[in-house]
Formats: C-alpha cells, sequence, structure tokens
C-alpha cells in the first residue's frame, strides 16, 4: 500500500492548485486516490470525532459574581438568533435579568428562541432604528454578536461586510454612549491578532476592536467596554458545513494538504463573552480569549473522517488559497519564548501585557493603540465609499489605507523591545516575505530601530486562528 504522503503526491500532480473546475477524467483519478488515502488515514474517524466532542466544552464561571452582575438588569443583544447569539441568550436568562432584549435582523438559522426573552427586528447598520431599540430598554449591559462572519463570503461582499463588522460597531457604539449604556462587550475574533491583513473579514474585525478600544478611552468611567475574541465555532462550523454539503456531490476543496485549526464551542463562546463583561475595566478595553484551545484540529484528517461516516465518494483536491484566507502568517506574530504561555488567539504584541482575566480559561489583555487623527479621518473616508457606492474596490481600497494606518498606530503602541524580537524572528524569513509582510517588516524595524538581513523561510504546517 502506498504511504499517505506518496498518495498526496499523487493528487497533487494529477490536480494542481488553482483550477476553478476539474474535468470528469481528473476528478475519477482524484476519486480512487481520495479511497486509498481514506484507506490508509488511520486517524481520520477520531479526528472527526474530536472535532465533534468540543461542542460540548465549557468554561467555568464564577457563580455569584454573575448572579449580582447581571440579576434582575436589563440586558440587549444583537444578533441573539444567531449560533454564539442565542447561546448567550440562554445562558443570560438562567441569571434572571429583568428584562432580555433580542436585537437582529430576523435571520435565525433555525437556533431557538427563548419565551421569556423579547425579538425585535432591527439592523445594526440603520442607526436611527438602533438608537429606538436602545432608548426605549435602557440596558445596563449591552452585548453586541451581530456580524458577518464568513471570511470567504467577505471577499465578495466587501459593501455589506463592511457595513455591518465596521460601521455597525460604530454605530452601537455611539448609540450606547448617548443612552449611557454603562457595559458594551462586542464579539471578535482570533484573525484580529494580526496587526495588518489585507483580507477583508479580518481587516473589518480588527478595525472594529480599534473602534471600540478608542471608544474606552474617551469615555472614561461612563461606559465600559470589553471584548471577546473566538476562533472556529464547532456548532456553526463554516467548514464543517462545507465539508457536509461537498460530501454530497462535487468536491471537496482543501486550501493545503497540512491546514490545522483550533476550535471552541457555542456554550465556550457565550460563556467568554460573560467572563469578558465581568473583566471589563474604565477606561481601558480588555480583549479575553480562551487560554487552553486544546490541539488544533487537522483538517485533512477531518475531511476524510466526515467521508468515511457518510460513506461518500467525493474527492478531494487541493485547491490552493481562496481570497480571505491568508497562507502563510506573518512570522513575528508568535514569539515562542511567550506563545505558549497565552491563548494562540494573541500576538506577540499582545502576550506581554496578557493577564489572566476574572475567568481561569480566558487570559485578556488590554488593547493599545497610539492616538491618532489621521484614523477617524479614515474612518469617515470608509463610510464614504459605503455611501456613495456598493463597489467592491472602492470599498476595499478604503478599507485597506485605514488598515495600514491603524497598523501604524499599533506599532507606534508597542513596546519597542517586543517589536524587535518580532523583526529578529520575521528577519531571517525575508527572502520568501510577500509584499505585504515585506512592509509589515520594515515598520517593526523602522519602529524598533533595529534591521538585519535574512534567510529563506522553512515550509511548515499553517494554523488557522
Amino acid at each position: 500500500m502506498e504511504t499517505v504522503r506518496e498518495i498526496i503526491v499523487a493528487m497533487q500532480d494529477a490536480a494542481p492548485t488553482g483550477r476553478d473546475q476539474l474535468d470528469e477524467p481528473t476528478l475519477d483519478r482524484l476519486r480512487v486516490l481520495t479511497q486509498s488515502l481514506l484507506a490508509a488515514s488511520a486517524d481520520a474517524n477520531s479526528e472527526y470525532l474530536r472535532f465533534q466532542e468540543i461542542q460540548q466544552r465549557s468554561l467555568g464561571l464564577p457563580g455569584e459574581d454573575m448572579h449580582e452582575w447581571l440579576g434582575d438588569k436589563s440586558i440587549l443583544v444583537t444578533g441573539g438568533t444567531g449560533c454564539v447569539g442565542s447561546m448567550l441568550m440562554r445562558q443570560l436568562a438562567c441569571y434572571r435579568p429583568r428584562r432580555l432584549i433580542c436585537l437582529s435582523r430576523g435571520v435565525t438559522d433555525g437556533w431557538p428562541r427563548l419565551a421569556t426573552a423579547e425579538y425585535v427586528r432591527a439592523d445594526v447598520r440603520d442607526r436611527p432604528a438602533l438608537a429606538s431599540v436602545v432608548g426605549e430598554a435602557k440596558p445596563d449591559v449591552l452585548f453586541h454578536v451581530a456580524a458577518q462572519r464568513d471570511p470567504g463570503l467577505a471577499e465578495h461582499e466587501v459593501h455589506r461586510t463592511v457595513t455591518t463588522n465596521v460601521l455597525g460597531v460604530r454605530n452601537v457604539v455611539a448609540v450606547a454612549e448617548e443612552a449611557g449604556v454603562p457595559l458594551v462587550v462586542t464579539a471578535s475574533t482570533g484573525k484580529a491578532l494580526r496587526p495588518y491583513s489585507p483580507d477583508v473579514y479580518t481587516a473589518s474585525k480588527r478595525v472594529a476592536e480599534w473602534i471600540a478600544s478608542a471608544a474606552a478611552a474617551r469615555g472614561g468611567t461612563r461606559t465600559r467596554y470589553a471584548a471577546a475574541r473566538f476562533t472556529h465555532v464547532v456548532d456553526n462550523s463554516i467548514i464543517h458545513q462545507r465539508l457536509l454539503r461537498w460530501s454530497a456531490g462535487g468536491m471537496i476543496r482543501l486550501h493545503s494538504t497540512h491546514i490545522l485549526f483550533y476550535a471552541q464551542s457555542a456554550l465556550e463562546s457565550a460563556q467568554l463573552l460573560l467572563c469578558a463583561g465581568l473583566g471589563a475595566s474604565p477606561g481601558s478595553f480588555r480583549v479575553h480569549a480562551i487560554n487552553d484551545l486544546g490541539w488544533p484540529v487537522n483538517l485533512l484528517d477531518m475531511a476524510l473522517g466526515v467521508l468515511r461516516r457518510t460513506g461518500s465518494a467525493t474527492p478531494i483536491y487541493f485547491s490552493g488559497y481562496d481570497s480571505g484566507y491568508e497562507d502563510v502568517p506573518f512570522p513575528g506574530l508568535y514569539d515562542p519564548d511567550t506563545a505558549g504561555d497565552v491563548s494562540p488567539l494573541l500576538s506577540a504584541l499582545e502576550a506581554d501585557r496578557a493577564e489572566k482575566g476574572p475567568c481561569r480559561a480566558a487570559d485578556a489583555f488590554p488593547l493599545e493603540v497610539a492616538p491618532e487623527p489621521e484614523l477617524g479621518k479614515l474612518l469617515l473616508a470608509l463610510e464614504k465609499a459605503c455611501e456613495q457606492t456598493q463597489q467592491p474596490a472602492a470599498v476595499r481600497a478604503a478599507l485597506d489605507t485605514l488598515s495600514w494606518s491603524l497598523f501604524d498606530a499599533t506599532l507606534r503602541a508597542a513596546p519597542a523591545t517586543v517589536l524587535a524580537r518580532a523583526a529578529s524572528l520575521t528577519a531571517p524569513h525575508r527572502s520568501r516575505l510577500n509584499a505585504q509582510h515585506r512592509r509589515m517588516l520594515a515598520a517593526f524595524e523602522r519602529y524598533a530601530g533595529v534591521g538585519s538581513p535574512g534567510q529563506a523561510m522553512p515550509p511548515g504546517a499553517a494554523v488557522l486562528r
């Protein structure tokens, strides 16, 4: 029998990356090779089971503190009809709030609703409608979970992603400040650990974190802000949904042969939002992330597990990376001296400020961005671009300009020693960096006051956050 590696090489030879469609003879060859790979892969079924079991995980929350904080309060959740939002609604109901209100566009995707909660239809992109709901509810706590969450879709629906993930957060912050809401907790993503990304989804969530951090800095003690970073949520996993759909016919498209990804449950995500709210501090925007996400899931083994469970003969094609998914992360994002001590959803720029959150299972750090008036101007320019056109190129360009400015402001707020360390970790890979990463390295070296020649980057597994 051929080894797994030999079969994979044969699959790559039969169907090179970058093809939108494959002819029938190629598909037939991949079907045969996929079945051979399935027979040779002993770990596929156990990896798929491990992925599914993550759905049962939960965090430990301090019960008495939660009841004192949330009991008999008015609580508003945006996006409370989605997967994480509906789980958050169920968790909040356990603490007997006075009012529990969900604001959403009405898209439920089959997630359950609570008989004891109130459901209001509105869009966070509609600031007057949002203000009306918040003004009537007068929430003691506002959880902002509504978002466009699909990185691949974001590359096609640029306008909707930016108006929801960026301007929607801006609207929530503005309305909360006007209404005097004491606490706002936002949902973010582990992808936001990248100080710069050309990907629309990642950039939109990165800017959203900055908007909330700027509000915290200017808000003083009136309104507190906090955030929770999620990685792949098993309960509504885009990856799992695609694998099941593809296994029913067509072909399974995997970006690479060696992708690993972290995952967490919807229950963990909801509880992390509660933990973040409990750990909010006046004048500081603290970001929370689960510190132990377990061993990352092997995507190829998971895909094979799906095929084995469904009995499908669908072929696997290693297609290369689509827009919205980064193939190689910036090398300086993780420092081996600190990465094992904090959540993998924190970068090296953030790990040095991390400490244990109010829940032992979470790390927290204050997001710091240097004051920069240009950022506000560029946010307004992005808003204007969205008002004038829905053309992806124009909106994407405005977002990218803002993202680079935010990247510079982030580096200016970081300690020079941390920047120098990130630069030294990246410099040996200089000859293999893409254009954006070369620009990033130059900025790290400039702000740290260092510079060094480099060498080629060795291949390695891509771990998705």
